[in-house]
């Protein structure tokens, strides 16, 4: 038997348990991994609080991990057992997400953890970073486009910036003025003030619009005004369908779709190792807290992700 968190019903922070299972071993293809770390995303948030109508509860969260190799299936031979690794991880499925002491992901999704970084580090890469690779795949920027990122401060936006920047991009993003230097770290060109300003601002460093905006601080619509006729705008919890004006093309990311690309993961590890990417952890909680760990994510304000931390053999 081993624990995860897991959420009993649709609710507040408070559906969180932690709960023994049974964890099968790995099918050809398919690693079974000892989790140290697992992040805590908002899409955590969203599962907590709607349950999934496609799966009877109890609901295991979290699409990151890091950890260690625990036991590989017939045909891997890229892992070993005792690699320490980080893996992408898809929630929404019969045996859960990451948030267990173990868990059995395919071996595509899982790829070494960067040099010189630790394992609760690591745990805030595959998702997010993933994420920001695959919207900025959609959007299809020429080298010297401009692109706007909103909510500059944050995880997701931390990695959308940098990456931007190597693929030759000039980045505008918005940020309170207590993060100004911070978002500045991250490679931004341009710092632009959040709020009711961010369009006003954005104009004026790109008249006639932004050639996209990456849209992490979910604006929607209120962004729009900043992009010029013809341009895009990536939006990461979905979109209501209906059209954009002046020609504006709207690319929903779905992360899910590119969970098994090693490629990118095996890249966002070598962006890590090489400091592009800063991997921060705001906070680390153990899986009893995890109520704890959802109510400080609700909050707003957090510079890096929160983790869960399994002590195996602890609360034994």
């Amino acid at each position: 038997m081993t624990r995860a968190v897991a959420i009993v019903e649709p609710g507040g922070p408070d559906v969180l348990r932690v709960v023994e299972r049974d964890v099968r071993e790995p099918g050809p293809g398919e690693v079974r991994l000892a989790v140290r770390a697992a992040a805590v995303n908002p899409t955590d948030i969203g599962l907590r609080q709607r349950g999934d109508p496609a799966l009877p509860p109890p609901w295991v969260p979290g699409m990151d991990a890091a950890g260690t190799v625990e036991s590989v299936g017939a045909g891997v031979e890229r892992l070993a057992v005792g690699d320490e690794v980080m893996a992408a991880v898809l929630p929404r499925r019969p045996e859960g997400g990451a948030q267990s002491e173990l868990i059995v992901v395919p071996a595509a999704s899982v790829v070494p953890v960067p040099a010189g970084a630790t394992l609760e580090q690591a745990a805030t890469l595959p998702m997010n970073g993933l994420t920001a690779l695959r919207g900025l795949e959609l959007l299809d920027l020429e080298p010297g486009a401009t692109l706007a990122v909103t909510g500059g401060a944050g995880l997701l936006a931390s990695y959308v910036i940098p990456i931007a920047k190597l693929r030759g991009l000039r980045v505008l993003a918005d940020a309170a003025p207590a993060d100004e230097e911070l978002v500045r770290g991250f490679g931004a060109d341009v710092v632009l003030p959040r709020g009711d300003e961010f369009v006003e601002a954005a104009l004026a460093e790109a008249p006639g619009g932004v050639d996209a905006v990456y849209d992490t601080a979910l604006l929607g619509r209120g962004a729009f005004p900043a992009i010029r006729t013809g341009g895009a705008t990536v939006v990461v919890r979905g979109w209501d369908g209906d059209d954009a004006e002046n020609g504006i093309t709207i690319h929903p990311v779905w992360v899910g779709d590119v969970l098994e690309r090693t490629d990118w993961l095996r890249e966002l590890g070598d962006l890590a190792a090489r400091r592009v990417l800063a991997l921060r952890v705001a906070a680390a909680f153990p899986p009893e807290q995890a109520p704890d760990a959802h109510r400080q994510l609700e909050a707003g304000g957090m510079r890096g992700r929160a983790v869960i931390v399994f002590d195996r053999g602890s609360n034994r």
